[in-house]
């Protein structure tokens, strides 16, 4: 059943309505979303109401939730203006930053976040949009600094925005190559008995990469690029003796890597280049008693000049909202533990 459909609640004194006109009436159904799906998604997040009558939707709640609401309608119905669309995803990240950013103009109207001026990595496939306001800083460091770190939990976008960045400033021209990497602390000695060349032994645990890839470049592309080596994945020991120029440099699950690797890795960047490191200090698969690289390199380079570390919590998830669920339990639990 639609929206328009829905019988308003009952309206106590604090329980207005904002009502706003929409004029094309093609754009306010992709907004509404398939039977008004969109504007429930804003209704159980938000604690608010939403009629559609004819152009017009009206906002039922209370002022603070009411006026937040407003303006993210607004604001993604801009972005359809733009061109581009609107899913699932953008209304929980449009939601998200709204309430991180919870300011107001100083003649009291809500400020408009997520139009035009909103940050988005252009690549082959889709356009790509920060979703949390610390996605949002995040990216905007990778671009302003030399050397970037993305610590925290698993489903933030750490790696798939980083990615994404590099992507973005191969097309423009920015970098000449993208080199990928990961520890493959899993395989250890063991890799030698996997069946294959090293190669199909390493590839499993490179997955993660290729599928950020392939979002971002159509697969012809990327095996084009593989193949002219303007794409490199490649475990963490192939780096080793290499000097990195003019690439985007991505070491992926960087808690992982040792003391050792880390400075062998940082030391590999060379002019002209970008690096990011990521890695989720709460998933490290290091032997007992071996520290880890990531959070040795976070304690002796926090201050260097050039060095951005952004941090991210169970409210940057953005994968299933259950990822975010089961992150906070966990930390719950060792919270109580400790």
């Amino acid at each position: 059943m639609g929206i328009s459909a829905l019988t308003p609640p009952t309206r106590a004194e604090d329980m207005v309505e904002t009502v706003l006109e929409f004029p094309d009436n093609r754009l306010l159904i992709d907004l509404c979303g398939e039977y008004d799906r969109n504007l429930a998604q804003i209704e159980h997040q938000m604690g608010v109401h939403v009629l559609r009558r004819g152009n017009r939707l009206s906002v039922i709640g209370d002022k603070a939730a009411r006026e937040q609401a407003a303006a993210i309608l607004r604001s993604l119905y801009t972005k359809l203006e733009g061109g581009r669309s609107v899913a699932a995803g953008d209304i929980d990240g449009a939601i998200r930053m709204g309430r991180a950013a919870d300011v107001l103009r100083p003649d009291g109207e809500q400020i408009e976040m997520f139009g035009a001026t909103g940050v988005e990595l252009r690549t082959r496939k889709k356009p790509i949009e920060p979703r949390t306001e610390a996605q949002k800083t995040y990216v905007a460091n990778l671009f302003a600094n030399e050397l970037g770190f993305g610590i925290g939990p698993a489903g933030t976008g750490k790696t798939y925005l980083a990615v994404a960045v590099g992507v973005t400033m191969f097309i423009s021209g920015a970098v000449e190559k993208i080199i990928l990497s990961r520890p493959a602390v899993e395989a250890g000695e063991r890799l030698g008995f996997l069946p294959g060349d090293m190669k199909e032994k390493v590839d499993p645990y490179m997955q993660p990469l290729y599928d950020a890839l392939n979002d971002f470049l159509p697969a012809k592309q990327v095996q084009k690029l593989l193949e002219e080596k303007r794409i490199e994945i490649a475990p963490l020991a192939f780096m080793r003796g290499r000097t990195l120029s003019n690439a985007f440099v991505v070491l992926d699950e960087a808690q992982n890597a040792t003391t050792m690797q880390m400075k062998m890795f940082l030391t590999r960047l060379g002019q002209g280049s970008r690096m990011v490191i990521t890695g989720d200090r709460t998933q490290i698969d290091l032997p007992r008693g071996v520290p880890s690289g990531l959070q040795e390199a976070e304690r002796i380079l926090n201050g260097v000049k050039g060095v951005s570390f952004n941090y991210f919590t169970s409210k940057d998830v953005v994968r299933h909202p259950l990822v975010a669920r089961i992150i906070e339990a966990y930390e719950s639990d060792e919270a109580h533990g400790a």
